[in-house]
């Protein structure tokens, strides 16, 4: 959980809006796209959870992700093949037809904002940090969780609890953050009156 909290406060850092220190600046609409896949994935709910309890699992989320021992390219990278990941997962013929289209499409429109804006620092900050190769540990280990992710998605069938737990972790990474998403914000805030 520890290991998780610190990447979802890198990732934070990195969509809280303008951040000069990047190299590059994510837009204030990227922030907005965040908090509506958020409240998307909230809102495209079927099942109660707890008539799932017996499908959960632990889909062990990638220690190699841990937010600060990340550098800033690898950060974003690591981000961007996330949502990239979450996109394709959301994306299948299995998807389209376990969920509300509607809300599927604008989810879709969401994370498309977020990974435009997240390619266009990565182009910036591409050779000024980091080689491609530094980049691939960490987004290989990204991509093996949602290989099992995939995987179980398979295993159950594309079940509608199945979907339902799929759909609870990774609102829950989108919840976490936008959380310290205002938590950052507010200390940033409370820095610049001093």
């Amino acid at each position: 959980m520890a290991l998780l909290l610190s990447l979802l406060t890198a990732l934070v850092v990195l969509s809280c809006g303008p951040v000069p220190s990047l190299g590059c600046d994510l837009p204030q609409n990227h922030f907005l796209a965040s908090k509506n896949t958020s409240a998307l994935l909230n809102q495209m709910r079927k099942l109660s959870p707890f008539l799932c309890v017996k499908d959960r699992k632990d889909f062990r989320f990638p220690q190699e992700m841990g937010g600060s021992q990340l550098q800033t390219a690898q950060t974003i990278s690591v981000l961007h093949e996330m949502l990239e990941q979450i996109f394709n997962l959301f994306h299948s013929e299995r998807a389209s037809a376990a969920w509300n289209t509607t809300l599927l499409a604008q989810l879709h429109r969401e994370l498309h904002l977020q990974l435009e804006d997240l390619e266009t620092c990565l182009v910036q900050l591409m050779g000024e940090e980091e080689s491609a190769l530094a980049m691939e540990v960490p987004t290989l280990a990204v991509k093996r969780y949602f290989r099992r992710i995939r995987l179980y998605l398979e295993e159950k069938a594309y079940s509608d609890c199945a979907w339902e737990v799929v759909r609870v972790e990774i609102r829950r990474a989108f919840s976490s953050s936008a959380n310290l998403q205002e938590g950052l914000r507010r200390k940033d805030g409370a820095l610049g009156s001093s």
